[in-house]
């Protein structure tokens, strides 16, 4: 058994209290709930991990993948995240209990960010108010900053839609732009990031921004930003690359249609 808890926290919560806490479901799926819950008379968000059981270990073996049977793994990415200084949630507790794989449980406390939006909803409000030219290319050097970092740094996402962007209101209503990076659940952590895992992340975020108006202009600017290198040289030497990048996207989009 592991137990972390931030000294904001309360000292006294046992594993068993913290995975006994009850609050605002966000979402739940089979063995894992997302709540945000009061503590001390403030909010943070809690992951709590019941275990996945037997039957979804070996599915993700029988597909050549690793089981992500705890929240060590997005303690982990939040942990590199704040080391490479990309703004993602501040990580306020985490615990684990068990060694049984299909049954281990386990938790990770975040600080709540407040007066966030994000770039998903964001987008739809620009289909009946649309961003200023300058706003809309600073949130997309911003997207295209986080998802350098994440790439060249050995990092893919595996859930990199624009939904788990979120923009900070109250820096922003400053003049000033920061996003953060969210839900890195399925985060991996390697030495350098696999074309096809590039490819992927690249992917879904192409799909979850289909319906915000972005031209094929503003998409170019991405893939330049992304690269650090002049338009010409990233085409010349990579259509292959952007050409699967969106076909996967659109796929993913017809899917979803």
């Amino acid at each position: 058994m592991y137990l972390y808890i931030h000294p904001e926290i309360q000292q006294d919560l046992s594993f068993t209290q913290l995975m006994n806490l009850r609050g605002e479901v966000f979402r739940e799926l089979e063995g894992r709930r997302t709540q945000k819950v009061l503590i001390a008379g403030k909010s943070y968000f809690i992951k709590q991990h019941f275990g996945i059981g037997w039957k979804e270990v070996f599915k993700n073996l029988l597909q050549l993948r690793l089981p992500i049977t705890s929240a060590r793994n997005e303690w982990q990415a939040l942990q590199r995240l704040k080391q490479l200084r990309i703004p993602t949630q501040e990580m306020m507790g985490y615990g684990w209990r068990g060694r049984n794989p299909a049954h281990k449980q386990s938790f990770l406390i975040t600080r709540e960010l407040p007066n966030f939006i994000t770039l998903e909803d964001l987008g739809k409000k620009w289909r009946t108010q649309p961003p200023s030219f300058r706003f809309k290319q600073q949130l997309i050097a911003k997207v295209a900053a986080i998802a350098k970092a994440l790439h060249e740094n050995g990092i893919n996402h595996r859930d990199f839609y624009i939904c788990h962007f979120l923009l900070d209101l109250i820096e922003y209503a400053k003049g000033s732009i920061t996003l953060y990076i969210i839900d890195l659940h399925r985060a991996q952590i390697r030495k350098t990031t696999p074309t096809r895992w590039r490819a992927k992340d690249l992917a879904g975020l192409y799909f979850s921004s289909k319906d915000v108006g972005l031209t094929q202009r503003d998409l170019l600017r991405f893939i330049k930003l992304y690269r650090n290198q002049s338009l010409r040289d990233v085409l010349n030497k990579e259509t292959a690359f952007w050409q699967k990048v969106k076909n996967r996207g659109d796929k993913l989009y017809q899917k979803h249609e």
